[in-house]
């Protein structure tokens, strides 16, 4: 199944803001060093096992410095890789290749680090009817990317942002009843004021459930809550609403988690915590130059 790439527009946008910050167009060492004429051949090689994702975003770093570089991926976005698998190559001028190469990497190495996390919680919960879900607890400015990492790992996009879907937090909860209003006053103002888009309401416990469930929201949050406390909480909605589990989710509990019931489980860790796939540039120089 193909997995919906993030948009080209953003992809353009992060890939020159990338190179920019490096200044890869003024590359003192390569300019100083590199004769213009001389070509390499460039190999992305992965050194772990994991998920590969941002190959083709690597592929527009090259583009972006020199038209002349000819890039061909080898593993398909969102599939496993081992130690010593070739996964791309470039082939054209030495001093583009040189010069992007650490932003290309950087790229690679991060978003096949989230996807590679994500699969690891996706394969913990198979066989149950729980998704996992991302937050927006993402690098300010990659949140597209880390969310296309994330569904290359199998893993599901929640809420993008402020607008894709409304979420009543503790603060807002906080805030709703200093103002002496009602959850289902809050809902009923958000959905006359953005017909369409789905609600969600936090509760850190069971005893906030119940006017959760009365302001018929698509989702509510469980919060912090124990095995038992979730087991309680499906028992109570009885599928009126469904159900996400979140907060101090790990590896270790996430099956657990998943056989109470709960629909979804979402997790900050898959973009913020991450480790980046050990993923290594080789180049090999033309003996000669023309």
């Amino acid at each position: 199944m193909r997995i919906e790439p993030p948009p080209a527009e953003v992809v353009d946008s992060i890939v020159h803001t990338a190179l920019a910050e490096d200044r890869a167009l003024e590359d003192i060492t390569t300019q100083a060093t590199i004769n213009p004429q001389l070509n390499a051949f460039a190999r992305l090689v992965a050194k772990q096992e994991g998920i590969v994702c941002g190959l083709d975003i690597a592929g527009e770093v090259f583009a972006a410095l020199n038209s002349k570089i000819i890039y061909e991926t080898h593993s398909p976005e969102g599939t496993a890789v081992t130690p010593d698998m070739l996964v791309a190559v470039a082939t054209g001028p030495a001093q583009p290749l040189l010069a992007g190469e650490r932003t290309a990497l950087n790229l690679v190495q991060h978003l096949s680090g989230i996807a590679t996390l994500t699969r690891l919680y996706v394969d913990l919960v198979a066989g149950t009817n729980c998704v996992i879900l991302d937050t927006r607890k993402t690098t300010p400015g990659l949140r597209d990317l880390e969310k296309y990492a994330v569904r290359c790992g199998g893993g599901t996009n929640h809420r993008r942002d402020l607008v894709q879907m409304a979420m009543i937090k503790d603060n807002h909860r906080k805030a709703i009843g200093q103002q002496a209003d009602t959850l289902v006053e809050a809902v009923t103002t958000i959905r006359q004021r953005a017909p369409g888009i789905p609600v969600e309401i936090e509760v850190d416990s069971l005893d906030e459930l119940g006017a959760a469930i009365a302001a018929k929201p698509e989702w509510i949050l469980l919060d912090n809550m124990t095995i038992e406390q979730m087991r309680n909480a499906v028992g109570l909605v009885e599928g009126r609403v469904k159900l996400e589990a979140s907060g101090g989710i790990t590896l270790e509990l996430v099956a657990e988690i998943a056989s109470t019931g709960v629909d979804a489980i979402s997790s900050g860790a898959l973009t913020h915590s991450a480790p980046a796939l050990d993923i290594s540039l080789d180049i090999v120089f033309e003996d000669s130059v023309s």
